[in-house]
């Protein structure tokens, strides 16, 4: 059975590539473009990672982050969070708000690949 991962993003060029890359790595992908969308997704589909932007309207990737952690019911769900926001102040608040890894961008498509395959255990 193929792993799901959901790309939380709200910018196109990102989506596009990312979901051609995981797709290429046999993830079944879907794609969400804000944060409420995001964690309606989540709910509903249980992704076994989510990459998750900081930036997105409706609802950030902070909030986004602390919703699902704070659910018992989604404890299962890895979250890599990837964003342009790479201060440490960003990246501490990121980790500890529940994100399994942050990464920043622009980020190298091989290491993203390493670190999904990390977190969902391949």
């Amino acid at each position: 059975m193929s792993k799901t991962l959901l790309i939380a993003d709200d910018e196109p060029n990102i989506v596009i590539s990312v979901e051609y890359l995981m797709k290429r790595e046999g993830f079944e992908v879907l794609v969400a473009g804000d944060g409420e969308e995001a964690l309606a997704k989540i709910r509903q589909h249980r992704p076994d990672i989510v990459l998750l932007d900081v930036m997105m309207p409706k609802m950030n990737g902070f909030d986004v982050c602390q919703a699902v952690r704070a659910d018992p019911a989604l404890a299962g769900v890895r979250i890599l969070m990837l964003t342009a926001k790479g201060r440490d102040t960003e990246v501490a608040k990121g980790l500890a708000l529940g994100a399994d890894v942050y990464m920043t961008k622009p980020f190298s498509t091989r290491e993203l690949v390493e670190k999904v395959r990390q977190l969902v255990g391949q």
